[in-house]
């Protein structure tokens, strides 16, 4: 009983808190920019689109000729360009005050010496959704189907992707895979596929990464510890078995591996970060974050929580994409 005692207490004040535009913006960021594959600097962020961008890329081709005394204008331009426009987005919750408040309180307290955690309860409910909202957004990066169920928050890199395969954008000889699932046995194999298909202009270029999902990722470091029949030998690197890897850097013929939790099983893609866009606006108008406490409008415990925000992704020059699927 004393319990309930002290949670009706700890609930009675009034916790409503409301941010908009660009107020807002520092709390929609911790949502959006907490996705892993944009928090460990996968992909080039426009954080402030106010409708829509244009994404224009400038190709020449054969710039240099023969010197002459006549001015010969024999190279070429191509500007291609992408729109990105990110769609507007919501999240409206209601939560039960009773149901969070012991975890509010106990990490008020803090887990250890020197950790900062929210000051108020409307600061913890923030950060738990946005904390949601990341995740989803992870998955929307990559899986991103607005005609699906499920992660249809906006249109993916997979998706986006497999249009510009289908349209002859992507050459054919860098769409590969041809259906084939992931293994221990050929993981090294189709990574080195993947690699073979960048072009040479790509090759070497200091933002270019093989981006794969966690399956792909955990199928290389399996197959790098002796057990992919990859010639490695029982042990595999350094006779360490799978101990050989601690979470550091992945790299597979000289091109470095960017791991995407969101990204499905059995593909991967080769590109250069400066080429995948994610597009928000954080100081926007419309960007808004609110908690309701709706104990002053209809007597309740419960909590309302409302965030808005605007996302979508993009890629530049499709020809310079290489993907498995």
């Amino acid at each position: 009983m004393s319990n309930l005692k002290n949670v009706q207490l700890a609930t009675a004040t009034n916790i409503t808190t409301s941010y908009s535009g660009e107020f807002a913006g520092e709390y929609i960021a911790a949502a959006l920019l907490s996705a892993s594959t944009i928090d460990d600097g996968g992909l080039t962020v426009k954080a402030n689109i106010a409708f829509k961008e244009v994404i224009k890329k400038l190709a020449t081709g054969n710039l240099v000729s023969p010197a002459s005394c006549d001015f010969s204008p024999n190279s070429s331009v191509t500007l291609t360009e992408r729109i990105i426009q990110p769609v507007e987005l919501q999240v409206n919750l209601q939560l039960c005050k009773y149901d969070f408040v012991n975890d509010w309180e106990s990490q008020s307290m803090g887990y250890g010496l020197g950790q900062t955690l929210p000051p108020k309860f409307s600061d913890f409910m923030i950060a738990h959704v946005a904390s949601e909202v990341a995740q989803n957004t992870e998955f929307c990066i990559w899986q991103g189907d607005t005609t699906a169920a499920t992660n249809n928050s906006f249109d993916g890199f997979e998706k986006l992707i497999a249009a510009a395969v289908a349209s002859g954008d992507i050459p054919a000889a860098q769409a590969i895979g041809g259906g084939v699932a992931l293994t221990a046995a050929n993981i090294v194999e189709k990574l080195s596929d993947a690699v073979e298909a960048i072009p040479a202009a790509l090759y070497g270029k200091e933002d270019l990464f093989l981006y794969i999902g966690s399956k792909a990722a955990k199928l290389y470091v399996q197959a790098l510890g002796g057990f992919g029949s990859q010639g490695l030998g029982a042990n595999g690197v350094q006779g360490m078995g799978t101990q050989w890897w601690n979470n550091g850097s992945l790299t597979v013929n000289g091109v470095k591996i960017f791991v995407c939790p969101g990204m499905s099983d059995n593909k991967m893609f080769a590109a250069q970060r400066s080429n995948f866009y994610f597009g928000t606006g954080l100081l926007n108008s419309t960007q808004e974050v609110k908690v309701l406490d709706m104990q002053d409008l209809d007597a309740s415990n419960n909590v309302r929580m409302v965030m808005r925000f605007t996302s979508a992704v993009q890629f530049g020059i499709a020809s310079d994409i290489v993907s498995y699927t």
